[in-house]
């Protein structure tokens, strides 16, 4: 009863306790409700911006500019020569383009910019201007001259975003070597293309090219086309004892910097995807493989004679000796007739299986990709051994052939085509022999003999013992052989009696001058240029000459199997 009353006397109390809970959950249910107001009207906002506002400025090729831009390699590594030369970087540029819609006067501004970029038109320009696009390329990797002009025209619809550009600072140097790469910083051809993944994971690439040798070679044969009036040029500098290509030149050539200017001719690799016959050059090829099948004196000697008659086919001399012949003599005049005989005493099957391991009949495998397939004579029938031990018929790459020369000139050794250095220098493994040692050094005395007494006495160099091989061949037009359309080439090594060096000069149709009597053979267009180029190596390297005596400046002492009578041929 006591405890009934006493509640009865505080109602007041409980009301109290009713009323502030009440408030304290109205408060919050408000409180929540606010927030998911306001989450609304943001999310409405938001959506009304993406799709009103930002539709309205929405430009699918600036996007697809912007995503290839984010798609592209940040940097690109260098290309060095052997000794570091730069040969190709990466730097950063400015690239114009344009908010066509902030273009006040598209006519002005057109006229302007084809003044600073005279490679632009004026209608493609102004097409673009007028566009009404939020973006739009105008110019791509301009210099800051040219920025800065474009920043004097005053029109705030102009404007630049940074980019990545590759750089040639040696210009058209080495261009068929190094190669070149797209605007956007892939490699199209030569090195940048071979090894385009290691240089976009900023790995340097350093090459066996000697910038100072490139120059002098590149020098030599311009010269040479120059002088002879010739449509193309090709020349290789090789040591002969690992592979290592220390300059390689086509002509005419092209600066990678300005490809777009480029035309087929002056991007076409003269030494590696150039098949050319090249003549009385691979006589070394067949001379050597008759030494390997028949062991047979120097004094050997062979009937020219008259020309060889194999059915409706007729082999002659350019300068015919027609008398008999000992082997030294076949080869100093570059007798067709004699090294025939030679070709046809190794065989069809020994002869083309030796010009095979020599690496001439198959594509090269190596660093660039940009390789010839030689051509060959399919079926090959023993007509066309014949003629093929004399360069007949079999089209090969230049630098296959410097190569196939520096393999039996080493000693006989294998020797694959190089141009990149390893990070480590490698030991000269010589595992794979192509010919004996006695016919490696038979062949270095011919060669010998026949810059002292033969065909290439143009390509003596006092002091340097030059021995070589001249190779004069007519072009097949039309499956034709034209004869006022020639290849005049040289190979030589040095120093002859233990070669370090071979090179090779080969120029495409020269004609013939007053100076060299009307002629445009290889003893007067080539042989003199690989003289210069020799005398260049050896002043550049440092290379001392050596004192030659009267027991072997004729081939070694091959003198003795030369007859009185005379005559160059080739």
């Amino acid at each position: 009863m006591i405890m009934i009353k006493r509640i009865r006397q505080n109602p007041s109390r409980l009301q109290g306790d009713k009323s502030t809970a009440l408030n304290l959950a109205q408060g919050r249910l408000i409180m929540m409700a606010g927030f998911f107001v306001l989450a609304y009207i943001l999310l409405a906002l938001r959506a009304f911006d993406l799709s009103v506002i930002q539709a309205r400025f929405f430009d699918p090729q600036r996007d697809e500019v912007a995503q290839a831009a984010s798609d592209a390699p940040q940097m690109r590594a260098d290309i060095v020569d052997r000794n570091g030369v730069l040969l190709a970087t990466t730097l950063k540029t400015a690239s114009l383009f344009a908010d066509t819609r902030l273009i006040a006067e598209p006519q002005v501004a057109a006229e302007k910019l084809v003044k600073i970029f005279p490679d632009l038109t004026y209608g493609d320009t102004l097409q673009k201007l007028q566009s009404g696009k939020s973006f739009a390329w105008i110019k791509r990797n301009i210099t800051p001259d040219e920025q800065m002009r474009v920043l004097e025209i005053g029109e705030p619809g102009l404007e630049f975003e940074q980019e990545l550009q590759r750089f040639y600072p040696q210009g058209p140097l080495s261009a068929h070597v190094v190669g070149y790469t797209s605007i956007d910083g892939k490699g199209l051809a030569g090195v940048e293309r071979g090894f385009n993944n290691l240089l976009m994971r900023e790995a340097p690439v350093r090459l066996t090219i000697d910038a100072r040798l490139q120059h002098a070679l590149r020098r030599e044969i311009k010269r040479a086309m120059t002088e002879f009036d010739g449509i193309g040029g090709a020349g290789i500098i090789m040591d002969v004892s690992n592979g290592e290509v220390l300059a390689s030149v086509s002509l005419p050539d092209f600066d990678p910097q300005h490809m777009n200017a480029a035309k087929s001719n002056e991007k076409f690799n003269r030494f590696t995807l150039g098949a050319y016959e090249l003549g009385s050059v691979f006589k070394i090829f067949s001379t050597a493989a008759f030494f390997e099948s028949r062991d047979l004196p120097m004094s050997t000697t062979f009937d020219a004679r008259e020309p060889i008659v194999r059915g409706r086919f007729t082999i002659n001399d350019y300068h015919a000796q027609k008398r008999v012949m000992t082997l030294p003599e076949v080869f100093m005049y570059s007798s067709n007739i004699g090294t025939a005989m030679m070709g046809e005493a190794v065989g069809t099957e020994a002869l083309r299986n030796f010009y095979t391991d020599l690496g001439l009949l198959t594509p090269l495998d190596f660093e660039i990709r940009e390789v010839a397939r030689p051509l060959v004579p399919e079926p090959w029938r023993d007509i066309n051994t014949l003629t093929a031990s004399y360069g007949h018929g079999v089209a090969t790459t230049p630098l296959q052939l410097v190569a196939g020369v520096s393999s039996i000139v080493n000693g006989g050794y294998l020797v694959k085509p190089k141009y990149v250095l390893p990070e480590t220098p490698e030991n000269n493994v010589k595992d794979v022999r192509i010919v004996s040692e006695k016919t490696a050094h038979r062949m270095r005395q011919l060669l010998r003999l026949v810059v002292t007494e033969g065909t290439g006495g143009s390509a003596d160099v006092p002091g340097y013992k030059v021995g070589g091989k001249t190779g004069t061949a007519e072009k097949s037009i039309n499956g034709r052989y034209d004869r006022k359309k020639l290849i005049s080439s040289f190979v030589g090594v040095f120093p002859s009696d233990a070669p370090r060096y071979a090179v090779f000069v080969m120029v495409d149709e020269p004609k013939g001058n007053k100076k060299s009597w009307g002629y445009a053979t290889a003893g007067w267009v080539a042989a003199p240029a690989v003289a210069r180029t020799i005398a260049s190596i050896a002043s550049i390297l440092g290379i001392p000459p050596q004192i030659e005596t009267a027991d072997n400046a004729f081939g070694d002492g091959l003198k003795q199997y030369i007859s009185a009578e005379g005559g160059h041929g080739d």
